[in-house]
């Protein structure tokens, strides 16, 4: 009789739904940890924000006309577009850890321990 251990990383469907939309098993939180609270997971979650939608724009560059209108067209959208996926990637992502039930705190994680010599050196400073 073999058991078979839970994945820790998701098959390449579950990551697809999981970047979109879908919850993953309570297996995988370490990997999910990494992913939204990780090194490079700002810059993870503003490319995932961002591919629909040149997917959606990838068909107006196919139109003949001349760069500049097929410019206009896309980079109106486009610019904004990912403006918006970076100042909102910290909140979504702090969404994204309570959806899979880890605390939204982690989102702050790297950045508390890289500045703890700096907050600790300013409560000696001034005896906070």
């Amino acid at each position: 009789m073999s058991t078979t251990a839970a994945p820790t990383r998701p098959s390449p469907i579950q990551y697809v739904k999981y970047s979109y939309w879908a919850k993953l098993p309570d297996s995988m939180q370490d990997w999910v940890r990494h992913d939204l609270a990780g090194k490079g997971a700002g810059r993870r979650m503003i490319v995932r924000a961002t591919i629909p939608c040149v997917l959606l724009l990838l068909p107006l560059v196919f139109i003949p006309t001349t760069w500049d209108v097929r410019a206009s067209m896309t980079l109106p959208i486009l610019i904004p577009f990912v403006y918006f996926s970076v100042a909102l990637s910290k909140i979504y992502r702090r969404h994204r850890l309570e959806q899979h039930g880890l605390p939204g705190d982690l989102v702050d994680e790297r950045e508390k321990v890289r500045d703890a010599d700096i907050h600790r050196a300013y409560r000696e400073r001034h005896g906070r």
